[in-house]
């Protein structure tokens, strides 16, 4: 069943148990999934669902922290139930030592020696990583280590 498939039952179950939080949060996903079918005129994969996934929990962590910093502890709450059902169509996240492999075995892959190349580490570790780790904390993981003295 495919993620999309699989929302779908999802929601059908919600609405059984009429439960109203989670209901909501999954046709967000649903709608953030129709929006990008509609934009790219195309029937999403599971790969463009994960990253949707991603995107949505990005922006859910983004508002969090600003709720907090306005001292908007009912809607950060709200937030954090949404992240906790995009979370369960995820895979598991990854240790942050094996996020550290795989990024040495990517760098090793493409021979890269310095910033330069991180385009094309990236492009080899999104397709792995994509679901499991925070991105931006690989792309940060990988700079510092394409400039670091290993990297000079």
């Amino acid at each position: 069943m495919s993620l999309k498939d699989r929302i779908g039952e999802e929601v059908k179950a919600s609405m059984r148990a009429r439960d109203r939080n989670r209901l909501g949060a999954l046709r967000l996903v649903q709608s953030e999934i129709k929006q990008f079918e509609v934009d790219e005129r195309r029937e999403v994969d599971d790969a463009a669902v994960l990253g949707i996934l991603n995107r949505m929990l990005k922006q859910r962590r983004d508002s969090i922290e600003q709720y907090r910093r306005g001292e908007r502890e009912d809607l950060a709450a709200r937030e954090e139930a949404e992240v906790a059902v995009i979370r369960e169509f995820l895979p598991e996240p990854l240790e942050p030592e094996a996020v550290t492999v795989l990024i040495e075995q990517a760098i090793a892959e493409t021979g890269a020696s310095g910033p330069k190349d991180m385009g094309r580490v990236m492009a080899i570790l999104k397709p792995v990583l994509l679901g499991r780790a925070d991105m931006g904390e690989v792309s940060r993981q990988l700079r510092a280590r394409l400039q670091g003295p290993a990297g000079a």
